[in-house]
């Protein structure tokens, strides 16, 4: 039995040792196998969703060969030993000790602290095989959450594998903050006010922070940027101005950082052709895309797939500051911005005269009310929607489905919840015409995908 009495020692006690094979990739960039127990008694039921978040649907715990351990930094086809430090109805979750055979798909991380902090994933995996994965992966969740078999193009991969994000926001538990060095192993409350670390969370945990001089995919401009604006933090600190802690904005526009969060700053974005070239200004704290690099293909595609279905009239919901709205204008009679933010609005409207477009609106609305006031016939109508991580809030996906518009391009930075809510699509008879993932987020688990829908030009699923 395990001394920790919270500890649940079944199937595996705490801190026991285990060896494998690593066989996938969990969408949350954990590397997944299973391992036979005695008896091997059967089971069907899949892996439960990680700290909210979904995991791999689908797959059976025990059974199939063996009782489900998630492992980080592993890859499908390694053997590894590791210590499981927590038991879960379904499934078991450990530490890498060891990799015993690696995967010919591995490589360095250039990053020291790769392992430790816990934004990146897929530094050890080499970058043609993180595209085929991210694909894989959307794939599995059409089949597994949409309930659907689909061809998903390849995904397209950023022109910067690291060196590309353009705003990162560490942050700090302050002097008085009940968060540990985790490099040090001591306690905040040990440390002098200007020790602290400034960073982002430790791998596998929710409240330890790793101190981070150095961030390998943000800009070279945020990384000459980074040492100032922890000084200057750790000195406001000292002062008594974070007791609690904060967060630290530092946002690359065009190599100009700025760390004022209430600060306007202008992107500029070339799109391919005879698209030209938008400039946009927004607030720093604003949401913005945060790979320049990779963003003029990206806003291309989004807007030759709206335009693809012969609509004349376009609405961008959740239009921010108008990167979609305006990138896409000049292939429609009439577009149409709708955006909760006051400010964003504003932005938008300004961008849009900024950039000669005339043709273009911009409406502060709540999502449950985007289409009050709007003229457009469905039939004659493209919809853009990006929403947040969480998917589309339910009052947003009734309205959007009673208009019935011609065309639905769905944007997301999470393809789990767009399958979820892909299945009042195609249940409303919409049908899909294109998947397309792009990686926004080189090292990292995380990518973006570009879902097309049409009401009448369906393709049957595959």
């Amino acid at each position: 039995m395990s001394k920790n009495k919270k500890f649940n020692d079944r199937p595996f006690a705490y801190r026991q040792e285990i060896e494998f094979e690593v066989t996938t990739l969990t969408n949350l960039g954990l590397g997944l196998g299973r391992v036979p127990l005695p008896g091997g008694a059967a089971s069907a039921a899949p892996v439960p969703q990680s700290r909210g978040e979904p995991g791999l649907p689908g797959t059976p715990a025990q059974g199939a060969g063996g009782w489900v351990v998630m492992v980080p930094f592993t890859l499908p086809g390694e053997r590894v030993r590791a210590r499981v430090y927590r038991n879960h109805k379904n499934y078991s979750e450990a530490d890498l000790l060891e990799v015993l055979a690696p995967s010919p798909h591995r490589v360095s991380p250039p990053c020291p602290l790769y392992g430790r902090c816990g934004g990146c994933q897929y530094q050890h995996l080499a970058y043609a095989e993180q595209l085929a994965w991210k694909r894989r992966q959307v794939a599995e969740l059409l089949e597994h959450m949409a309930g659907i078999h689909f061809p998903v193009d390849p995904v397209v991969g950023s022109p910067r594998e690291f060196g590309y994000r353009s705003k990162i926001t560490p942050h700090f538990a302050g002097p008085k903050g009940p968060v540990t060095n985790a490099d040090a192993g001591v306690s905040i409350r040990d440390l002098t006010p200007l020790s602290f670390p400034i960073g982002f969370l430790r791998q596998g945990t929710r409240f330890d922070l790793v101190d981070v001089p150095r961030c390998e995919i943000a800009t070279d401009a945020i990384n000459a940027k980074l040492p100032e604006a922890r000084a200057r933090a750790r000195e406001r600190a000292a002062a008594g101005e974070y007791p609690r802690g904060g967060t630290i904005l530092l946002r690359d526009a065009g190599g100009a950082v700025v760390l004022d969060y209430d600060e306007a700053v202008t992107e500029e974005v070339r799109l391919p052709g005879a698209g030209g070239v938008l400039r946009l200004r927004f607030l720093a704290r604003d949401f913005f895309q945060n790979n320049p690099f990779i963003l003029p293909a990206f806003v291309a595609h989004v807007a030759g797939q709206a335009a693809s279905g012969g609509a004349r009239f376009l609405i961008d919901a959740y239009c921010g500051s108008g990167l979609f709205a305006l990138g896409a204008a000049r292939s429609f009679q009439r577009v149409a911005g709708v955006e909760v933010s006051e400010s964003s609005v504003a932005f938008a409207r300004e961008n849009a005269a900024a950039n000669g477009v005339g043709n273009a609106v911009f409406l502060a609305a709540e999502a449950g009310a985007v289409f009050v006031g709007l003229d457009f016939p469905a039939a004659e109508t493209a919809v853009i929607i990006d929403p947040p991580r969480k998917g589309c809030d339910e009052s947003f996906l009734l309205q959007l489905l009673a208009f019935l518009p011609r065309t639905v391009v769905y944007v997301s930075c999470d393809p789990a919840t767009q399958m979820r809510d892909l299945r009042q699509f195609l249940n409303a008879g919409y049908g899909l015409v294109r998947v397309q993932p792009f990686d926004l987020f080189p090292q990292t688990r995380h990518l973006e995908c570009v879902a097309t829908l049409s009401l009448d030009r369906r393709r049957p699923a595959a």
